[in-house]
Order: C-alpha cells, then sequence, then structure tokens
C-alpha cells in the first residue's frame, strides 16, 4: 500500500514512465520546473504541475521551449534542484541555452523523451534519435552526462541521479527515454525518503568578499554561491575568468575555462558510467543496446544461450560520457557486435570507434514497432 509522505511517495505504485520520472525529481529535491507541453513528455508536466504546489515547489508553463531552458537556468542560480523535460523538437530549440548553462555552470536536469523525426516528425511513435544531440547539439567544446532508462523503475531512479550528477558537477544532466518508456506502465518501488541518496551542489567557504563564483576546487567543479545568499559576483555566456569578468580576447583564459569544462567530466568518466553486463566473460556475440532496444536485447543473449550462440549483453546506462574503453576490452574478446538502434545509426558509431577492427553491425528500426528478440538472434547467426 502506498503512502503519502510529502514529497516522497513511498511504497508500491503502478505508475508511468512519464510519471515516475516526476516523482523521482520531487524525491530528488527538484521544487521547479519550467515547461512547454509536448507529445510524449507532456505527462511529466502534468504531474509537476500538480505535485510542485503540494510541497511548496513552483511549477511554470513558459511561451515555449527557449524560455523553460531559460527559466530553469534561472531557478538553478536561484538556488532551486530545476528540471524541465520535452522531446525532439523542444530539445533542438533548447541547445542555445544549453551551452549557456554548461558555461555558466548551471546545474539542471533535461528530460528527453524521444519520439521519430526530424522536424516534427512522429509525435507519438518511439525513436532514439536524439542521442547525438544531446551530445554535440549546442556549439563549442563541452562535455554533458545523459542517462538511458530501460524500465520505469529507472525512470524514477536514474532521475534521481540525474539531479546528483548535475548538483556534483555544476552541468547539464540529460535523462534520454524513448516513447515506449515514458508511456509504458509498470510497477515501482519508491524507498523512504532517507535511504534515497541526495546529493546538493558545493557551497563556498569564504567570506563574500574572497569568493571568486569560477574558482574550481581540486575536481575541477567550483563552489556555488546563489541568488540572494550575499555574494556579488557576474554570471555570463562570454569566455570568463574566474571572478567571472568576460575575457573574449583571451587565449589562455579561454584554453584554461574550456578544458575545465571538458576535464571536470572526463578525469571523473570511472565514477560517472554505469553499465549492466549480461553473459559477458565468454561471449563471442556481444549486443550493445541502451533504452527500450536493451530489453529485446536481454531476451535475444537467453534465447541465443539456449542455441548454443555464445552471446552477451552490454546495456549502456550511462550514453554520455561513453564507455569507449569498456566497449574496446569486450571488443577484444567478441567475434562480433551487434547494436540495435531505433534510428538509422548513431551511438553505433562511438562503438565501431572503440571496437577498431572488431566487426560491428547495425541493426536499424524506425517507427512504431520496437527491435524483437527473434530479430536480434537473426542477426547474431548472420554474423
Amino acid at each position: 500500500m502506498a503512502k503519502n509522505n510529502k514529497a516522497v511517495l513511498t511504497g508500491t505504485h503502478f505508475l508511468s514512465g512519464d510519471l515516475a520520472c516526476a516523482e523521482g525529481a520531487l524525491a530528488a529535491g527538484c521544487r521547479f520546473f519550467g515547461g512547454y507541453p509536448i507529445t510524449p513528455a507532456t505527462e511529466i508536466a502534468e504531474r509537476m504541475a500538480r505535485r510542485l504546489p503540494q510541497i511548496g515547489g513552483i511549477y511554470i508553463q513558459m511561451e515555449d521551449e527557449i524560455a523553460s531552458i531559460a527559466a530553469v537556468i534561472g531557478a538553478s542560480y536561484a538556488g532551486k534542484k530545476a528540471m524541465t523535460a520535452t522531446s525532439g523538437p523542444g530539445f533542438s530549440l533548447m541547445q542555445e541555452n544549453i551551452g549557456l548553462a554548461v558555461m555558466t555552470e548551471a546545474p539542471l536536469v533535461i528530460v528527453d523523451i524521444m519520439r521519430g523525426g526530424p522536424s516534427t516528425g512522429q509525435p507519438t511513435m518511439p525513436g532514439q534519435q536524439d542521442v547525438m544531440q544531446a551530445k554535440w547539439g549546442s556549439h563549442g567544446d563541452y562535455e554533458i552526462i545523459a542517462l538511458a532508462p530501460s524500465s520505469v523503475q529507472e525512470m524514477f531512479d536514474l532521475t534521481i541521479e540525474c539531479f546528483n550528477l548535475a548538483e556534483t558537477f555544476r552541468v547539464p544532466v540529460m535523462l534520454l527515454a524513448d516513447e515506449i518508456i515514458g508511456h509504458m506502465w509498470e510497477r515501482v518501488e519508491i524507498p523512504p525518503s532517507n535511504e534515497i541518496t541526495i546529493i546538493n551542489r558545493k557551497k563556498p567557504v569564504v567570506p563574500p568578499r574572497e569568493y571568486h563564483p569560477f574558482q574550481p576546487d581540486d575536481d575541477l567543479v567550483p563552489p556555488m554561491a546563489c541568488f540572494g545568499e550575499g555574494y556579488r559576483f557576474h554570471a555570463t555566456g562570454l569566455t570568463h575568468d574566474e571572478k567571472g569578468a568576460p575575457k573574449t580576447v583571451s587565449i589562455p583564459e579561454q584554453t584554461k575555462l574550456v578544458k575545465r569544462l571538458c576535464g571536470k567530466i572526463r578525469t571523473n568518466t570511472d565514477t560517472i558510467i554505469q553499465v549492466k553486463e549480461v553473459t559477458l566473460e565468454d561471449a563471442d556475440v556481444v549486443v550493445v543496446a541502451y533504452g527500450i532496444a536493451s530489453r529485446a536485447a536481454l531476451s535475444a543473449v537467453r534465447k541465443a544461450r539456449t542455441q548454443g550462440i555464445k552471446a552477451g549483453l552490454l546495456r549502456l546506462i550511462t550514453i554520455w560520457p561513453f564507455p569507449e574503453k569498456l566497449v574496446a576490452q569486450i571488443a577484444e574478446q567478441a567475434k562480433a557486435i551487434i547494436v540495435p538502434e531505433m534510428n538509422c545509426g548513431q551511438l553505433v558509431r562511438e562503438v565501431e570507434r572503440a571496437a577498431k577492427t572488431t566487426p560491428v553491425s547495425l541493426l536499424s528500426k524506425l517507427g512504431e514497432e520496437p527491435h524483437r528478440p527473434s530479430e536480434i538472434v537473426e542477426a547474431m547467426r548472420r554474423m
């Protein structure tokens, strides 16, 4: 029996992925949501619109997705854990301000429930076509974190993880879920709030007069003072020094800043990356999958094993940063790798790059129907 414990609805629930995502955000401490309705992510906004006022939070429906992400950045700088949710077309509109969030190091969460594209595409159909956009959608050099759930339970769990990563590294973090996971209904276990790990951003320990807003600690992440806390500083999307002052023609400052923005993620990939491994120790054929495709892949691997095929699965929970070292290790042992994706080939390019000479095959599907286990098993036979 579920119990309403204000922000955390402790107990067993039957929820859709979108609703589980909203509940995970609230459990993580999210108290601001700025968004604009879009299929198949609208249910997240609807849930937040009902739930946030119940716990003292703020929900704002903006005039579009550009304003939504701008409001979320402002809320983050005002000291709130903040989130927005969208799908492909809205995700495209957010890209410029995602770059601003990277440059100003505003911790926030962006949920992208992927549908078929390009352009307006298929509003009610699933896709995995935003994977590379999540990494490279905004201009310039930067690193991003993106997680891919494969169940409704993970929609809850990984939303919390997204907030923890955003707060730890002062970076936008993305939850990339396909429409099927967003609209699927499954059992979800929500633990008591005292059993949920919550991470909050580092705060400055120096007096306001000594505070430099972009001066990092040894982990390359600066402590974050927020508006209204007595610290006066400048935040800008321009190249800036550690005091926040624009330095647009300084090559040393540009080099130092951008390398740090990339370095704070790159030097921590071992702690950021999450994967699930299934029978990889003796696998000749390895399936690398994420999201809804990984569910079919798991069934396929189990079926293939009963037919004498030494199959294994590497399920990517963390898509960005990409686990290239792990894929390279697997490729040294495997004879072939199969990548099922609901696109024309996106993450498969990263797998090919890491696998080097090991054959990599894309199993592509577009539209409503996801991969079937039998299709993946047949691909294994062909390899």
